[in-house]
């Protein structure tokens, strides 16, 4: 077999496993020279996607391999990061452009490539995932913080969802980032994913105690209304409140558990609202003031008092 013929095979099986994406430097150490590189360009054997990366074959790459080429063309030291990271990872459905990319050393943002510099990756801010070198999940959160408030939230409930959320590897890029753009952000999003010290009966004592405090009517608690054991009811008003703790809440027999029973409820005339431990321990003055409105509410929609 020939050079050439041998280095188009090459190519060819280095372009599958790159999601049909190579770079210039890939190009050359095949064997390649720069003439023969520009005439492949021109016959459109190669198609240009970013500086010095290329697709082989045909220009219509997926969005994998659109975030290779980006990777790729900054060269050595350059992982996918920040909302491209978090696509390629699931936290997100949202593929962004420019890709966004951080480098070892800084380099020229172009209008293709979005780039982020950054002093010291250490080696486990780095991954590989599905053949694309990326930030590692805990870096990847972090840098999203930094960029996306508004999906933050969105992107850790997927992160959980699709147990990716290692709290202990988050906590630990924390102590180490002290100052960078997007560390509170993160830490104040991550309180409603750590375990809650509340327990069921301790949550109790702190929603009556809140009752209690704010003057708000005393509620008949653990009690059988239609079948069902009510956290806090109000007779006169028919209306209850569910304290949620997530070990009695927290798996998918529950969750759905819960919404049949809110739905049977509200059949007989129950209305119903959830305060969580988390909520208790941030807003105990905001949920004291929603409940009073709610019961006032309830006041003027039924039309006689029931018990």
């Amino acid at each position: 077999m020939s050079p050439e013929r041998r280095s188009h095979r090459e190519l060819a099986a280095l372009a599958a496993e790159q999601h049909g994406v190579v770079s210039l430097l890939q190009l050359c150490g095949l064997g390649y020279p720069r003439r023969t590189i520009k005439a492949m360009i021109a016959t459109e054997r190669l198609h240009v996607v970013s500086r010095a990366a290329y697709a082989v074959g045909h220009a219509a790459i997926s969005r994998h391999g659109r975030s290779l080429a980006a990777v790729l063309s900054c060269g050595e030291w350059t992982l996918l990061s920040h909302r491209s990271a978090a696509w390629l990872w699931g936290m997100t459905k949202r593929f962004c452009l420019p890709v966004e990319v951080t480098a070892a050393s800084p380099r020229e943002t172009r209008s293709d490539i979005r780039v982020h510099s950054a002093a010291a990756l250490m080696a486990q801010d780095q991954a590989l995932h599905e053949g694309v070198p990326v930030t590692a999940i805990p870096r990847t959160l972090l840098d999203f913080a930094a960029v996306d408030r508004h999906y933050l939230g969105q992107a850790l409930d997927n992160a959980h969802r699709l147990g990716l959320l290692d709290l202990i590897a988050i906590d630990e890029l924390i102590s180490r980032s002290k100052g960078f753009r997007g560390v509170a952000r993160l830490q104040t999003a991550l309180a409603i994913h750590r375990p809650t010290a509340f327990t069921r009966s301790g949550l109790e004592r702190r929603f009556l105690e809140l009752v209690r405090r704010t003057g708000l009517p005393p509620p008949v608690t653990n009690l059988f209304v239609e079948g069902y054991e009510l956290d806090a009811y109000w007779p006169a008003e028919r209306f209850a409140v569910e304290l949620d703790t997530y070990d009695h809440h927290g798996t998918p027999d529950a969750f759905e558990a819960d919404r049949l029973r809110q739905e049977n409820l509200k059949l007989t005339g129950i209305e119903m609202t959830r305060i969580t431990g988390v909520r208790m321990d941030r807003e105990p003055k905001a949920i004291a003031n929603r409940l009073r409105r709610l019961l006032t509410q309830r006041r003027r929609e039924l039309p006689t008092t029931k018990s």
